[in-house]
């Protein structure tokens, strides 16, 4: 027990005896380093940080705000408003929101791919037809309303509608048109509307439709491809003259190009097939959509219907049935 003990005594003294300057050192070295590392790697945090703020606050253009979010559009829509159209007039939003009495859906006409379009009364008793983009249902909302400006505001025929004025005001991209007494066509062919349109009137719209394509693809100083051509694109006046509407798809067609290799874009059951199998977009796609389109107005029907038995849910493919077996009425 008592030698047990002195080891045990000695052992503690021994724990307190004081180390020598060499070893304090060898002993503190590791601390140290490791204080010095979490100092200097929270200065340079707080540096990085300091440089971050001053960067967005000082060294950013200004354009990287709500115009980089839609690709610049925002700030060619407003370079493209300032002064350059002397062909339409530019409205205020409060003027065509007082137009339309808030944009109230007594004065809704339709709704489309763009947004929906609003019966209005300006103030000098004009009635006019007020197309409103939506950003929310239009991921291409802001290309396409440039591009219908542009394009509309370059071409003029009576069997094309006619733009009025438009509108850029902040985020707001809004169209003006002249108003079509008897709105769309499709309100009437496909039985919308108590409206009757006999073989002369319909005549009379074919006709008309033909005219407006072959202006947009021969006559026009610049070759469009309208790309969306049906029955609600088709608008109707006071005496059902047919003008087409909505350029938002249209698309400029050089001169020495049979056709264009792009992506499809317009409506499944008016689109020619090489269009949407291969994507190669010519004026022919325009003429399949019309031929689609006169297929509705002869019979008074869309080009498809569920509802019907299998063998007549296709028109253009009854149709053809039809014709093979040499009985055209439908």
């Amino acid at each position: 027990m008592y030698r047990k003990g002195v080891y045990c005594i000695t052992i503690i003294s021994f724990a307190e005896v004081p180390l020598s300057f060499d070893q304090q050192s060898s002993y503190t070295k590791p601390h140290n380093a490791r204080l010095y590392f979490l100092v200097g790697g929270f200065i340079l945090f707080v540096c990085l940080l300091i440089l971050i703020v001053v960067f967005r606050k000082f060294i950013r253009p200004p354009q990287l705000g709500r115009c980089v979010k839609r690709k610049d559009s925002c700030k060619a829509a407003k370079d493209y408003f300032s002064g350059k159209l002397e062909t339409i007039s530019y409205f205020s939003f409060r003027t065509l929101k007082e137009a339309s009495k808030n944009f109230h859906e007594c004065n809704l006409l339709g709704k489309g791919g763009f947004g929906p379009v609003y019966r209005g009364k300006l103030q000098d008793g004009r009635l006019v037809a007020i197309k409103k983009l939506s950003f929310e249902k239009s991921h291409q909302g802001e290309a396409e309303f440039l591009a219908e400006v542009r394009m509309i505001t370059s071409i003029q025929h009576k069997n094309l509608v006619r733009l009025l004025g438009c509108c850029c005001e902040g985020p707001q991209r809004v169209l003006v048109y002249e108003y079509m007494k008897n709105r769309s066509l499709d309100r009437i062919i496909y039985g919308k509307s108590n409206q009757y349109l006999n073989w002369k009137a319909r005549f009379q719209i074919i006709l008309g439709i033909a005219r407006g394509l072959q202006y947009l693809h021969e006559e026009s100083h610049i070759r469009i491809v309208h790309r969306d051509i049906k029955a609600s694109n088709i608008l109707l006046d006071g005496n059902f003259q047919p003008k087409i509407g909505d350029f938002g798809l249209a698309r400029f067609f050089p001169e020495d190009q049979a056709y264009l290799s792009t992506t499809f874009a317009g409506t499944l059951g008016y689109t020619a097939p090489e269009y949407v199998i291969r994507g190669e977009l010519s004026e022919k796609a325009d003429i399949y959509s019309f031929g689609v389109v006169v297929l509705e107005i002869i019979s008074g029907r869309r080009n498809t219907d569920l509802t019907l038995s299998s063998e007549t849910q296709y028109l253009p493919e009854y149709v053809c049935r039809l014709h093979l077996a040499s009985n055209i009425n439908i």
